[in-house]
């Protein structure tokens, strides 16, 4: 812990002392006057600072920097190249927050000479600070089995040419000797049952996994659980990248939307990278964004329909459905009512538009206008304000269909690993939950691509498509 504690304090010291020199320097009369001697880029110059506003600016500086270093204050073991890289994203990233702050009648806003001249410093000199004190991949590599599988547990510890340290588990999941309940045996020269596993100690359990990281300075992860949909494998995972952790499983039980790649031996590494920090800020920030002009913006609209669906039947103008949310839990999601009520349980419930000649005859007047327009999803924005959807994503199926497809398709779960949206991928490619297979391919690439300039991209699509719905119906 001392070791990965003074990499966290020694980095964060000396971006903040490097980033205050580099405006303090900036700032210098003489550097200002030589920086208005260059062409295209030094006019207007010089503009240097009072010290009270050479305070306030190192101030703001030193907030934009740091945040967007943040993912460098992490003790990962990076190559050199690596770290280099990662730091000029992450300064240019900062010089472009404050870049925009320049816009904003902010008092503490940087000058435009000073900006480009701190940040050809920073390029410099965070990128030398970082290899210096980088934490370096390990030679000779010390692994930790961990997992509430037996057999998985059996089956890496015969994989790995990792020296491996011992194991971690949950309490009664793995026992040795007679009392093991499950797991592969195996046969000693001299003929008597043995387990690999019960040559090796066990290191603690899930609940000190970080305590384990630390005291045994583990740098590898084997993860053998039964079930990677549920809180103790993602907990885990987030363990490992805290930690900077290589997380490996065996090729028999790897789910192919976390790992890096399947090509040679039977490890498989694990794709620990998720969004930064800033990235989910991003994204929520522009979900609850999207959502809150979207109901205002729709409000009278919203008006509208509701008066409209108590005209055209009796019953609520909402209805309420449970969907699958984020790692197979529940959650209620409101939609305009476009059926008659209690369509379900009516006697031509199971007829299919195809039956009754293209036409569901529990569809109201006002509801085939609702879904052809796509209206009947707005109160589903409420859903994306209080955090149970995202504007994209998966869209979420019905529990009890989810349970149906997931007896047909194997890796339906695998959607799970993420918050549902109200567009994603699929939808905007045309593939429903009637295409199970088809929906889920769609669903992994956007698991596997997912950003937030991804996100607007589905968006733009989204909107484009209803755009073209609304024209179609109006045109009718």
């Amino acid at each position: 812990m001392a070791v990965r504690w003074r990499y966290r304090i020694a980095s964060v010291a000396g971006t903040s002392a490097l980033t205050a020199l580099a405006v303090w320097i900036a700032n210098l009369s003489a550097v200002q006057t030589a920086f208005n001697q260059v062409p295209y880029v030094g006019r207007p110059a010089p503009a240097v600072l009072a010290n009270g506003d050479l305070v306030g600016a190192i101030s703001t500086a030193l907030v934009f920097v740091l945040a967007a270093m943040w993912p460098v204050f992490k003790p990962r073991p990076r190559r050199i190249l690596d770290t280099i890289l990662l730091t000029h994203k992450r300064v240019l990233l900062a010089m472009i927050g404050l870049a925009a702050l320049g816009y904003f009648n902010y008092t503490y806003r940087l000058p435009r000479s000073t900006l480009l001249l701190m940040t050809a410093l920073l390029v410099a000199a965070l990128p030398a600070w970082t290899v210096a004190i980088r934490r370096r991949p390990s030679l000779q590599s010390r692994a930790a089995i961990i997992g509430d599988d037996p057999d998985a547990m059996e089956d890496l510890l015969g994989s790995t040419d990792v020296p491996v340290l011992g194991y971690v588990s949950p309490p009664s999941s793995y026992v040795a000797d007679e009392e093991r309940a499950v797991g592969a045996p195996a046969m000693s020269d001299g003929g008597a049952v043995t387990h690999r596993l019960d040559e090796l100690p066990n290191l603690g359990g899930l609940s000190r996994l970080d305590e384990v990281f630390v005291k045994h300075d583990i740098d590898t992860a084997l993860l053998a659980f039964s079930e990677t949909d549920r809180a103790e494998f993602f907990g885990t995972l987030s363990e490992c990248y805290e930690h900077g952790v290589t997380a490996q499983v065996h090729r028999n039980y790897a789910d192919t939307v976390l790992t890096e790649g399947i090509a040679g031996g039977d490890i498989v590494e694990i794709d620990l990278e998720p969004w930064d920090w800033q990235d989910h800020v991003a994204k929520r920030t522009f979900d609850v964004v999207f959502a809150l002009s979207a109901l205002v913006v729709l409000s009278p609209l919203l008006f509208v329909i509701a008066v409209a669906i108590k005209l055209d039947s009796r019953g609520p103008v909402l209805y309420a459905q449970e969907r699958t949310a984020e790692f197979g839990d529940t959650f209620t999601v409101y939609k305009f009512r476009s059926m008659v009520t209690d369509a379900e349980s009516e006697t031509g419930a199971k007829l299919s538009e195809e039956d009754q000649g293209g036409v569901d005859p529990r569809v109201t007047r006002v509801g085939r206008v609702l879904r052809k327009t796509h209206l009947d999803e707005v109160p589903q924005l409420w859903a994306i304000l209080v955090g149970d959807m995202s504007v994209v994503g998966p869209r979420p199926e019905r529990p009890e269909l989810d349970g149906e497809i997931e007896d047909a398709v194997e890796d339906w779960r695998r959607r799970w690993f993420v918050r549902p949206g109200l567009t994603g991928l699929a939808q905007i490619n045309n593939a429903t939950g009637h295409e199970p297979d088809e929906k889920l391919r769609y669903d992994i690439a956007y698991i596997r691509q997912q950003s937030f300039w991804f996100d607007l991209k589905i968006v733009i699509r989204q909107l484009w498509m209803v755009a073209v719905d609304a024209t179609e119906v109006l045109r009718n």
